[in-house]
């Protein structure tokens, strides 16, 4: 094949240049995020379920000392624009942005795909087919013949496995040739019924007329008689198409013989839909050869234990139980190593301070402060994140958790919201700002902020410490592995009860605040794969544990220096910790608090898990954190500061439900961009935790009152 060199100047990303435009389109979960990665080296998330890629992404990539810039368009399974990622994919593609359009398909359910590959090829000829996942393919007896399709389509096409690099050479090399040659391929052209195609070829030569020689003049003709015509292609036009003079007689011709045909619009759109279908199934049957009869028995199988009635729920909670059993165990010891080796870290910094001769507010600031603040919150949090992460990663990749959503899809209805807000739940549990960003896959702006307002009612690896701790020492004790389970279950349910909030409060906003209809939602279940355990390892430590970890670290060590100021600096005989303590005593006794603790929360804003640290460090009055050192100590230091039952309860439900932290509070005005709905994702929480520390604080001293 001939290539000559024949890029337009375009203007991308701020500038002008002459390297070539690429869009990635594909329906979701097919691996075109992960082809992105490895043609730009991005690290861009992946995972096996849909909606993974809720905007666009930008990369490059230097093949033959050209420079190409990749936009990876999100998921869509149509360009009819019935969401929002349909619009953003169909609107960058018609604007005619993109010098070229890799169509990535899913070489386990081709026919499937070739509906967004037809609908492209519509709008531009400059397509080229990537059929991944020939590795799943294979695996399942699927073979599919790509030199037949590519003769069918008339664009090229090429068979790859992105996960394991394959084929990406041959995807550059017909990249290059496609966006270099000068003439531009004829793809298939899809055939509707005859009374369509009259009208549409009326319409086309008019379209000719009014804007000259455009290559997908056939496809702006379908949208005239269809009615969607997109903004871009509007703005061609009129304003008012019906007030277009030059269009008038074209568009009554063209209806007439719709008309004459027994087509009416409604009828119109189905037949546009049924050609494009008739034909994408037509197509696979020819190029797709399987040697099993069903390749999806196994998928089924599976699916009637994780997503049937009877048992999809209670396999949920246990999965759930499973993995805070598997984090919690496992977190203990080198979170313990952890803790002594930077607190011995801690004790050289501060010997080079004393041997440099700083002033001892100094290093009191920096070392005491904010040095073992920072200690707390990686010993603390990156051992369980470090488990809890690639766990979570785990099944996703295998495909469990669009099974959660499907098993929550009828709470979240009831509650007037999208299933899709049980992924960004699940999301939650790990870090709640995480959870926040991933409410972009909810397409109802109504819906995604009910997401984010309530996304804080799942505890995430911050709070975890201090609800474990709390019912290791007042509920179970901490000798034996039996101890061990019954920590595992009284922490799950827990869980289970901020999911319950989940779902009230979401259906308290439907009904006040965010009155709505909801979506429908549709939610393809994908196929169960085999996570690649190299990747999950690494991507969930770069990507998501280190990320957040480093995130909290900027803001808790300026943090551990302001809290070590209020505990160092006195007003009369208290210290200003102290004078906080004392004011707030007689709010925070009517929650069954006491002033340590309700000052311990709000301090603890910056980052969740110094929550204790802070209460060790007040009834102490050392003015610095403390090592708490055995949990039974602590339990003895918290009952000889006033501790009861109901106190330990009380707490776990303000842990459980009040302000999110600071990162998360940032990332809800950064998604939001409203100063109104990150106050209201603050004091929603907060109300409510006091509203039932106050009803359990109540019942407590009316039971007292009794005895």
């Amino acid at each position: 094949m001939e290539c000559v060199s024949n890029f337009p100047k375009r203007t991308f990303a701020g500038k002008a240049n002459d390297s070539p435009v690429i869009a990635l389109a594909g329906n979701p979960n097919v691996g075109k995020s992960t082809l992105f990665n490895a043609l730009t080296g991005a690290r861009q998330h992946t995972g096996n379920w849909p909606g993974k890629t809720v905007a666009t992404a930008e990369g490059r990539c230097v093949y033959e000392n050209t420079e190409y810039h990749f936009i990876d368009l999100p998921g869509t399974y149509s360009l009819m624009a019935h969401s929002a990622e349909e619009e953003v994919a169909r609107d960058f593609i018609v604007s005619g942005s993109p010098d070229a359009v890799i169509v990535v398909c899913d070489a386990t359910c081709l026919e499937r795909n070739m509906n967004l590959v037809l609908q492209t090829m519509e709008i531009t000829p400059w397509v080229l087919v990537c059929v991944n996942l020939m590795d799943e393919a294979k695996r399942k007896s699927i073979q599919v013949d790509t030199q037949a399709l590519e003769r069918r389509l008339g664009v090229p096409v090429v068979g790859a496995s992105a996960g394991q690099g394959r084929g990406l050479d041959e995807l550059m090399l017909r990249l290059s040739c496609l966006v270099r040659q000068n003439t531009p391929p004829t793809p298939l052209s899809v055939l509707y019924p005859t009374p369509v195609e009259e009208a549409a070829r009326l319409l086309e030569s008019a379209v000719t007329k009014r804007l000259g020689q455009v290559q997908n003049s056939r496809y702006i003709a379908l949208r005239l008689l269809d009615k969607t015509l997109p903004p871009a292609l509007r703005d061609a036009f009129s304003a008012d198409l019906e007030a277009d003079r030059f269009l008038a007689e074209e568009m009554d011709a063209a209806w007439r013989n719709l008309d004459a045909g027994g087509i009416t619009p409604e009828l119109l759109a189905d037949d546009i839909v049924t050609g494009l279908v008739r034909t994408a199934e037509e197509i696979a049957g020819t190029v797709v050869h399987s040697r099993k009869k069903d390749t999806s028995l196994r998928d089924r199988r599976l699916d009637r234990l994780f997503a049937s009635r009877l048992t999809g729920i209670p396999i949920m909670l246990f999965m759930l139980a499973l993995i805070l059993w598997i984090t919690l165990s496992g977190a203990n010891y080198p979170s313990d190593l952890l803790s002594r080796l930077l607190f011995r870290l801690q004790d050289g910094i501060s010997q080079w301070f004393l041997a440099i001769g700083a002033p001892e507010w100094l290093r009191g600031i920096l070392v005491s402060g904010a040095f073992r603040v920072l200690c707390w919150v990686v010993s603390v949090m990156l051992p369980p994140m470090a488990i809890f992460f690639p766990l979570f990663t785990l099944l996703e990749q295998f495909g469990y958790l669009p099974r959660v959503a499907f098993n929550l899809d009828h709470a979240f209805q009831k509650a007037k919201t999208c299933g899709k807000q049980a992924l960004t739940m699940c999301m939650g549990f790990g870090c709640n700002a995480v959870g926040v960003t991933g409410c972009r896959i909810i397409d109802s702006p109504r819906e995604r902020l009910i997401a984010m307002l309530t996304n804080n009612f799942v505890p995430c690896n911050g709070r975890f410490p201090t609800l474990i701790a709390i019912i290791t020492m007042f509920c179970v004790g901490t000798a034996g592995a039996i101890q061990q389970i019954y920590a595992v279950l009284l922490l799950t349910a827990v869980l289970v009860f901020g999911i319950l909030m989940t779902f009230l409060v979401s259906r308290a906003l439907s009904a006040t605040l965010l009155k709505g209809i909801p979506s429908s939602f549709t939610l393809e279940l994908p196929p169960y794969r085999r996570p690649r355990i190299g990747q999950v390892l690494v991507r969930s430590v770069l990507d998501r544990t280190l990320f957040v970890l480093g995130r909290a670290a900027v803001i808790a060590a300026p943090a551990g220096a302001v809290i070590w100021l209020l505990a160092n600096t006195s007003v009369g005989d208290l210290s200003l910790l102290s004078q906080c303590t004392h004011f707030l005593d007689p709010f925070a006794k009517l929650l069954g608090l006491d002033g340590v603790i309700l000052t311990a929360f709000i301090l603890g804003f910056p980052a969740n898990e110094i929550v204790i640290p802070i209460i060790i460090m007040s009834y102490l009055s050392t003015g610095s954190l403390q090592d708490p050192g055995s949990l039974e100590a602590l339990r003895t230091l918290f009952v000889n500061n006033g501790w009861t039952l109901t106190t330990a309860v009380c707490t776990m439900l303000f842990s459980l439900m009040h302000w999110p932290c600071s990162t998360t509070c940032f990332t809800i005005w950064k998604e939001s961009r409203s100063v109104k709905w990150t106050l209201i994702s603050i004091a929603l929480p907060t109300i409510l935790g006091m509203f039932f520390c106050f009803l359990v604080a109540s019942g407590g001293r009316l039971i007292q009152s009794f005895f």
